[in-house]
């Protein structure tokens, strides 16, 4: 055998050796690449999976405390989402914030009809230490305290409560570029003691943030605090009509933040269908305002007694039994 044919026989499988070893490199290559990517895959899962775990638990506790919070009236409203509104006031005079403004918002999730009952803040009702006035109740135990004296005063279950105190109505306000009432008489009160200077002419005018924390504020010795609630039932329809404009969408940036840092509320992520069906179902008529049935102590009306007879009544109307409801709707 000649040394060329030698040579040409070692070339062949010296190249051979190198598509050999090529080979070995390029697949060992490809299960280094192969690893990697199981390895990120596998750590991709157990960071889902914690983090499923995680979110898991959150949404089990979140149905424990929903379950606490149902009565066995709630089959009954099923069919509404109830909201306590709660207006609470800066604690004049080094006292403890209080309940000024107590409303129930009910939403017929059917027609998406909207209802406001105003409870005077005044309202005498039963709590676990005695009979007390509503306005008191919120500095005892806070918005939770207050939901469970309404929902015993009224007999109906309230599925959530939202308080909002003046820093941030007033900012709410003045996001949606001011609310237009019409202002029945002129405003005028002074007192120096608690920094309330309140002068609001008569006429349709345009409330910013600070001047409508004013004339809810305004308390006339003619009507009292009813006067005040029914001002109250009036500016909130204004906000309804406010909210239904077009040009309150482009506004949303600044509202969102505000409803979410500064409202005290026992709505959670896992409700906010809820809250999506509340807006989509936002009705073009304003709401239906009502007032607590009862009446002022004579010669003191910061107390209001409940007339619990036709509260009962008002609260039949409002929320018919399931079969009534279907009676009603077949004629």
């Amino acid at each position: 055998m000649s040394s060329e044919t030698k040579d040409n026989i070692r070339n062949k499988r010296r190249i051979r050796r190198r598509y050999r070893l090529l080979q070995f490199i390029r697949l060992v290559f490809y299960l280094v690449i192969l690893a990697v990517i199981g390895w990120g895959l596998l750590q991709v899962f157990r960071v889902g999976a914690d983090i499923y775990g995680k979110y898991y638990a959150m949404y089990q506790d979140y149905t424990e405390r929903r379950e606490q919070r149902r009565t066995k009236q709630d089959e009954q409203f099923d069919g509404y989402l109830n909201l306590l509104l709660l207006g609470i006031d800066d604690g004049p005079g080094g006292q403890k914030p209080a309940a000024d403004t107590v409303l129930l918002l009910s939403l017929d999730r059917a027609n998406g009809r909207i209802r406001l009952l105003s409870i005077p803040r005044g309202t005498l009702v039963t709590t676990e230490n005695g009979p007390h006035r509503l306005v008191e109740v919120y500095q005892q135990g806070g918005a939770p305290a207050i939901l469970r004296a309404a929902q015993g005063l009224l007999g109906v279950s309230v599925h959530h409560y939202a308080a909002v105190g003046t820093a941030a109505l007033a900012q709410f306000i003045d996001a949606l570029g001011g609310v237009e009432v019409y202002v029945e008489r002129q405003m005028d009160y002074e007192d120096p003691e608690a920094g309330l200077a309140i002068h609001i002419p008569q006429g349709y005018q345009r409330l910013d943030g600070e001047t409508a924390l004013k004339f809810l504020r305004y308390r006339s010795g003619e009507f009292g605090d009813l006067g005040r609630v029914q001002r109250q039932q009036r500016f909130l329809k204004a906000v309804h009509s406010r909210l239904r404009q077009p040009e309150v969408l482009t506004k949303l940036p600044q509202i969102v933040p505000i409803l979410q840092e500064q409202v005290d509320t026992s709505f959670e992520v896992w409700d906010s269908t809820q809250l999506t069906s509340l807006l989509r179902s936002f009705p073009e008529e304003g709401p239906e305002t009502v007032i607590l049935p009862g009446q002022p102590i004579p010669g003191n009306d910061t107390y209001y007694v409940p007339d619990m007879e036709k509260i009962k009544e008002k609260m039949w109307l409002f929320f018919p039994p399931p079969e009534e409801a279907a009676a009603e709707s077949a004629k």
